[in-house]
């Protein structure tokens, strides 16, 4: 290396120094600065990691003075280079000796990176490029937003999230029965919606009681960091913004405290919302004269938000001015006027009616073809009589242009259990037990139960005799050493090993009381999670249940227990005491009623004999069917006869004949709402609901991007190249924790405790506290675009060692991106993602790139080290400028192919869908205006965009042969 004074020099190896002058030099040292750092650095001249800057002509240049220069001319004199060419901001002729150029110069073009020294290792390169096929791959696939979430592939699920989760601002009402997934549905909705730009921010309402469970889904299942807003949230929040509900994102509340809180409500209503989310919409009450406080503060809310996705398990058919008011809530234009929709809802039962008919391919009377040739027309009437005929294909294309005339079908979605598959049984197995006289001692000394206080919270006390024995003997009194449940449960547990068992209670101190047994008496080895711990704490008592090998047989729950988590890998469910809430039991049974349930469900409820408990076990199994069947129709049945209940649960006798009097009336009642129900139902709705068996290939396209090595195979290639260490966790899990080497401070999402992640999606479901990585995981995306926007990989050299070409031959690989800057809520890139384009050029300028592939050719190269790769560069610089020149033309035709082949894409999509909604709107009018507009306004913009769309050099390779 030759220095002189006043030379600029850059470091190899603390690239983020600056531009560096030389200021001294001293026998073999040299003595560089760097302004822009404030850093000197002394170097033996001989072995000195640093390369001189050299810029060419047609470079721009910028000097200490902060004017710039077009470089025209490059000459050399002392050893420092001059500068000629032009001034850009006077266009007058200028010079600028190099040791004028501005220190902050950085070399971002991957051009300039290589010829300033600044080359990347080979496997940056092989990962930039790569990264960028991904994201082309990723942007363009229909299935974005789909295979991210921490759920089992369900077919009715998948067609929900897809049908809604596409349209322009969707405002639906789920209404699928208890346990068919709804909060899945709504979660699914909300990720494609946040993922594909189409919103961004988000609010949801829901009970209070459900406002951890909902937190706790949302993360857990879709990665989607909710904030809860709460008084205290709000007066904290009050002090850095003027709006509190400004603050964040993805918002969470409860609808009491929207509702009592007028001022926090109005500041709700001020910010600006892309989607609300309501969860049991039920529970905003509404009649024709007086509508609830909460029905009129969530109408207010929707009136402004372009979205709205309602949630209810609530029959429709029982109570139509409260289905009215829903779908009034989501189209308020179209649902004004409440006895004109009863007319219409005549219609539809009508409609629903032959469309049964067909279902069940029986024949039609003449009143049903009458109502099916009124609505299908002309074609109708060839599709009849080739139904009549027996032709199948008939049947298929009747009802699916029912599905689209169907009054409610756009907005409404409704899926039963008797539609769907895959539910196992549930046994119930009660077990009959003497109450202990340590009991009943306790009970009578704390006198008759029924004669003094509230009902409800005598029959509360009736039904848990371990409390008032602790009452009466102290908080010390060890209950569990006498109690018959307790040995049950022990002998239960050894009878059924291994097999896992859910424990569920009502209260967190029963819990880790029966732990305490369980542990001392027999060695079980059980995890215990209550209300009182930390979520964290929480996961781990979940993971210890769930793993496979030295794990826990049993998790013992409070009834936090029946919230949140699913533990369909367990059949086996205990119920030590029995909720008053039949909304509450069928939670506690849903933890492992689930659909991916592989096996039937043993419910086991062991209870005392001739008491509140034996009363209450009696009520829901033969009163409400609720132990072996969904109960669809518990909270109705228990408004209606739950105070007689409560009268028998506080008396703390077991009246048998007034028992036996109120279950029949209920049983009798029980079955004329569930014959209203079946009756009722509309089967056209639930097989639009459903998909029409038209989703089965979204589970076969899922389930193979699961089982490819794709995703694996380059997330491990990222983590090995950036540094992060990687630890075998177990079958199909590892264990990430960031090192001291990695090249930056920080990985997207990993935490300085690390993280475990988890690849494959039925592991990831069997323990909740592994990270689920997909393509559509924050990790995973944040990693690509760390990549992809900052200069990594940009430039390198490489060795081809090949006998059959002269040693010396070299090729340039050029990698451009042809990209076009839109709002992602147009969601361009599925027609014109940021594509590379790749340019292989020989030294003739010939482009190389058709006959040989990225892959094989990378495999046949070697790694070089920088110094030479420097010194390669430099003694071929004269030549790689023109050889860029010639790739820019040659990626610039093809930046012109792209742009018109996205336009013909996008232009046969949205035509296609206009046309399509355009014509459904003449017989359907849940086609909301506003969903037209929207199409033909993307269309123009999407046209302006995409002739927009630039091409830029992306990165650049060096490649020669050597022997």
């Amino acid at each position: 290396m030759n220095f002189s004074l006043g030379q600029r020099w850059i470091s190899d190896t603390e690239s983020d120094l600056g531009l560096g002058t030389v200021v001294a030099l001293e026998g073999r040292q040299v003595n560089i600065l760097f302004p822009a750092s404030g850093e000197s650095r002394v170097y033996a001249q001989a072995e000195a990691p640093v390369t001189r800057v050299l810029f060419n002509p047609g470079d721009v240049i910028r000097s200490t003075d902060e004017w710039e220069l077009t470089v025209s001319e490059v000459q050399q004199h002392d050893g420092l280079y001059t500068y000629i060419g032009t001034r850009v901001d006077t266009n007058e002729p200028e010079e600028l000796k190099e040791t004028f150029l501005d220190h902050f110069i950085k070399f971002n073009k991957p051009q300039d990176r290589l010829f300033a020294g600044q080359i990347d290792r080979f496997d940056r390169y092989t990962l930039r490029y790569n990264t960028w096929q991904h994201r082309h791959k990723r942007d363009q696939s229909p299935l974005k937003g789909l295979i991210g979430q921490r759920a089992s592939l369900i077919e009715h699920q998948l067609h929900i999230a897809r049908e809604v989760g596409q349209r322009f601002a969707p405002r639906v009402l789920l209404s699928d029965e208890v346990g068919l997934g709804k909060t899945i549905e709504a979660g699914m909705i909300l990720h494609q919606q946040l993922l594909t730009g189409r919103a961004s921010r988000v609010l949801i309402v829901v009970p209070e009681n459900l406002q951890h469970q909902w937190l706790v889904e949302m993360l857990r299942r879709f990665n989607l960091k909710f904030a809860i807003f709460d008084e205290e949230r709000c007066a904290e929040a009050f002090a850095d913004s003027a709006n509190v509900f400004e603050t964040e994102q993805l918002v969470l509340t409860s609808l009491e405290f929207l509702t009592k809180k007028k001022r926090w409500f109005e500041q709700a209503t001020l910010a600006d919302w892309d989607l609300l989310v309501v969860d049991e919409a039920h529970h905003l009450s509404w009649s024709v004269d007086k509508p609830s406080t909460e029905y009129t503060r969530i109408e207010e809310l929707s009136r402004d938000i372009a979205g709205l996705i309602l949630l209810t398990a609530t029959p429709d058919q029982l109570g139509h001015q409260s289905h009215f008011a829903r779908l009034k809530l989501l189209d308020p234009d179209r649902f004004y006027d409440y006895d004109a929709f009863v007319e219409q809802e005549r219609h539809y039962s009508d409609i629903a009616d032959a469309a049964n008919s067909i279902l069940q391919a029986q024949t039609l009377n003449a009143e049903q073809q009458q109502v099916l040739t009124n609505l299908l027309g002309k074609q109708g009437e060839s599709l009849l009589n080739q139904y009549s005929r027996g032709e199948s294909d008939a049947k298929e294309q009747i009802l699916e242009q029912l599905l689209d005339r169907h009054g409610t079908g756009r907005i409404l979605f409704r899926n039963s259990r008797s539609g769907i598959s895959g539910y196992p049984a549930r046994i119930l197995n009660a077990y009959p037990m003497t109450m202990p006289s340590q009991y009943k001692t306790a009970m009578n000394v704390m006198g008759s139960l029924g004669s003094a206080g509230p009902v409800e919270l005598n029959a509360v006390r009736a039904l848990f005799p371990e409390k008032i024995f602790q009452e009466f003997e102290g908080k010390d009194a060890s209950w569990t050493q006498f109690d018959p449940r307790v040995q049950w449960l022990i002998d239960t547990l050894n009878s059924t090993k291994p097999e896992k068992m859910l424990v569920i209670c009502a209260k967190a101190e029963t819990a880790l009381s029966l732990e305490q047994a369980l542990r001392e008496r027999e060695g079980i080895k059980a995890a215990v999670f209550h209300e009182g711990m930390s979520i964290i704490e929480r996961d781990r008592a979940a993971a210890f249940f769930a793993d496979i090998e030295d794990s826990a047989q049993v998790l013992i729950c409070s009834e936090i227990g029946s919230e949140g988590r699913n533990f369909q890998f367990a059949h086996h469910l205990a119920l030590f005491d029995l909720p008053l809430n039949p909304d509450l039991l069928e939670q506690r049974i849903g933890r492992l009623d689930r659909i991916g349930q592989t096996q039937d469900i043993k419910i086991h409820v062991p209870y005392f004999e001739n008491s509140a408990q034996h009363t209450l076990l009696r009520w829901y199994h033969e009163g409400l069917n609720a132990f072996e069947h969904t109960s669809t129709t518990g909270h109705m049945l228990n408004q209606e006869f739950g105070d007689e209940l409560l009268q028998l649960l506080a008396s703390n006798q077991y009246e048998d004949e007034q028992l036996a009097e109120l279950i029949s009336r209920v049983s009798t009642r029980y079955a004329e709402l569930k014959a209203q129900m079946e009756s009722g139902r509309d089967r056209l709705l639930e097989l639009h609901s459903s998909g029409q068996g038209k989703s089965e290939h979204l589970v076969t396209d899922i389930s193979d991007v699961d089982d490819s090595f794709e995703l694996p195979t380059y997330m491990i290639n990222v983590f090995d190249i950036w540094g992060v260490n990687q630890e075998d966790k177990g079958e199909n899990s590892i264990i990430l924790k960031p090192t001291e080497h990695m090249l930056g401070a920080n990985f997207p999402l990993l935490k300085d405790e690390g993280m475990s992640v988890t690849f494959d999606r039925d592991t990831a479901l069997a323990q909740e506290d592994l990270h689920f990585l997909s393509w559509d995981h924050p990790m995973v995306e944040g990693a690509m675009e760390m990549i992809c926007d900052d200069d990594f990989g940009t430039a390198s050299v490489a060795l081809l060692k090949n006998q059959k070409l002269p040693a010396g031959t070299y090729f340039v690989e050029l990698i451009y991106i042809a990209e076009a800057m839109a709002p992602k809520a147009l969601q361009l890139g599925r027609y014109l993602p940021p594509t590379p384009i790749r340019v292989l050029l020989d030294k003739a300028g010939n482009n190389l790139a058709d006959n040989v592939a990225f892959d094989a050719f990378n495999q046949q190269l070697n790694a070089v080290g920088r110094q030479t790769a420097s010194k390669l560069v430099n003694a071929l610089q004269s030549a790689i400028h023109p050889l860029i020149a010639s790739g820019n033309e040659m990626a610039q035709e093809t930046m012109e192919s792209l742009r018109t082949e996205a336009k013909s894409a996008m232009h046969k999509a949205v035509d296609s869908e206009l046309q399509r909604l355009s014509n459904l709107k003449e017989i359907n009018p849940n086609i909301r205006e506003d969903e037209l507009a929207h199409f033909h306004s993307s269309r123009t913009q999407m046209d302006e965009y995409i002739d927009k769309a630039k091409v830029k050099l992306d990165a650049i390779r060096l490649i020669v042969v050597s022997h």
